[in-house]
């Protein structure tokens, strides 16, 4: 029984996959240009930011710290707490508008130049292959004879960058401190953290060393909303067509009137060229092209000569002169290599740049348009109320929480009590010493044991409260207290609790009786 070959289908459906299905292969040819040393610049700072910030201080506190068993969230010396949930939501609400925003205006310019894939593919990575396969095709023919031990090396520096950025990443959980004391012991002494270590950098390893531009294709979902968030107006990698088709071979002397793509005769000296020994040539092909048939004479050709350095330059292996395409992730790779041919045969530079598909084809921009104006006024809105809860948090954070066994109990003489169990975060830096009291309602006065708990800086304090009341003051089975929390630095908090009590009037004989709602 013959197996079938599979087939194949009629066009590329990813630029990473073959017509077979099996996959494509990229080895992107470095093109450097102006904005590869721009995009180098902002790798390079981002890399910086990255190993460093786990060991700078702000307020004597790391500037970021993710400690997550603690529940504690530390940005440019400032700690949030698990219950700062409007803040997380307002700081949640900001981000996707700011994402919305910088796409809106500069299209994918995160993917490109900020994203931590891109900067340690093409900034950390992909560098180390060529540096230890060599730097070209050719360059890595000539050294096949020695191609097994330069991969080895290869993945060993691999590794050892991986294993680096593991233990960085760790570090902006426990702190980059303390991950270096670990690193002096034995790894057994912190079986947890090494095995999170090894398990990232392995991942590390997967992404870097196979899944490659994958990740921006197939897993990153960034791609897919671009189409939503760009509109007609978002600045975008663009090729002119209309100044490069139709794309030809040809020479500096060959080219044609600027930006039209079609070639004057007499102009095919270029304007202000000196008459010399080429004069001959040019009017002997210009008398040629006057005698030759218009069906036979070629036809007029664009500024794009079809090198194909723009496809065998891009990091996923797109062809931009397609058109705007999902895989793009605007890294500028094939302007760059675009300009260096440009010059190459005398023609401005700019066929493939950064515009918008309006400018393009109508050869106008709006830079203010409604979602320009919308989102910077929703970005402002957010920021202001970000600013004003974080500037009004209170010193801590108070929970009163009803007793969970029952919900009042009955004395002989008549009195009620409830519990009610008090939860404090101390949200400041120092340690507050808490005590209690009861405000008097009307109808009779309350009691209470008053004790004085101590919270550390950023801990969470508990202490069950027991509140005496008088049974007249229950109407329909419920009363209102008034609970004041002070600290012993000026703060004063005043809560109201609903306290459950019983619904008639009378004495219950005996010993302290427990009395559930009627």
């Amino acid at each position: 029984m013959t197996t079938a070959a599979p087939s194949e289908a009629p066009e590329r459906v990813l630029s990473t996959l073959n017509r077979d299905g099996t996959r494509r292969w990229l080895d992107p040819r470095l093109s450097k240009g102006r904005f590869l040393a721009r995009r180098r610049v902002v790798a390079y700072v981002l890399l910086v930011l990255y190993n460093a910030l786990p060991w700078i201080e702000i307020n004597g506190k790391p500037a970021m710290l993710l400690d997550v068993a603690r529940r504690e969230f530390t940005f440019f010396g400032t700690t949030f707490l698990s219950t700062d949930t409007l803040l997380l939501m307002l700081f949640i609400a900001g981000v996707f508008v700011l994402v919305f925003l910088l796409t809106a205006l500069f299209g994918r310019v995160w993917c490109g130049w900020g994203c931590p894939q891109t900067v340690y593919m093409e900034f950390v990575f992909r560098p180390l292959e060529r540096l230890c396969l060599g730097a070209s095709p050719a360059a890595r023919r000539q050294n096949a004879g020695t191609m097994p031990l330069r991969r080895a090396l290869m993945y060993l520096a691999y590794f050892v960058v991986a294993f680096h950025l593991a233990n960085t990443f760790l570090s902006y959980f426990v702190g980059a401190r303390t991950v270096f004391q670990w690193s002096l012991g034995s790894p057994l002494n912190h079986p947890a953290a090494f095995l999170l270590v090894l398990a990232v950098t392995g991942l590390i390893l997967f992404d870097f060393a196979y899944f490659r531009e994958q990740v921006c294709i197939v897993a990153c979902p960034y791609g897919r909303l671009q189409s939503v968030m760009l509109d007609r107006s978002s600045l975008i990698i663009s090729y002119d067509e209309k100044r490069g088709e139709p794309r030809g071979k040809k020479g500096s002397k060959d080219r044609g009137n600027k930006g039209t793509g079609h070639q004057g005769i007499e102009g095919s000296r270029g304007q202000g060229s000196e008459p010399g020994a080429g004069d001959s040539h040019l009017s002997s092909r210009s008398a040629l092209h006057a005698s030759m048939p218009l069906a036979l004479m070629p036809a007029p050709t664009g500024d794009c000569i079809d090198c194909r350095l723009c496809v065998t330059t891009c990091p996923t292996g797109i062809d931009i002169r397609n058109g705007l395409q999902m895989e793009c992730i605007g890294c500028a790779q094939c302007i760059d290599a675009c300009d260096a041919v440009m010059e190459k045969i005398g023609r401005p530079r700019g066929l493939i740049r950064y515009s918008s598909r309006e400018a393009m084809e109508a050869g106008r921009k709006h830079l203010l348009r409604p979602r320009v104006i919308l989102y910077p006024g929703l970005l402002l809105v957010i920021a202001s109320l970000f600013v004003l809860v974080l500037v009004n948090r209170a010193p801590a954070d108070i929970t009163l929480l009803r007793a969970s066994t029952r919900p009042y109990v009955t004395l002989t003489d008549g009195r009620v009590v409830n519990e009610v169990t008090v939860k404090i975060v101390n949200r400041t830096d120092e340690l507050r010493r808490y005590d209690f009291s009861i405000e008097d309602m009307a109808g009779g006065a309350m009691e209470t044991i008053t004790p004085v708990i101590e919270v550390a800086p950023g801990e969470t304090g508990q202490v069950v409260l027991s509140i005496t009341s008088p049974r007249g003051v229950f109407q329909c089975g419920m009363a209102t207290a008034t609970i004041i929390i002070r600290d012993d630095a000026g703060y004063e908090k005043r809560m109201p609790h609903r306290l459950q009590g019983p619904f008639g009037g009378g004495t219950r004989g005996g010993s302290a009786v427990s009395e559930s709602d009627e």
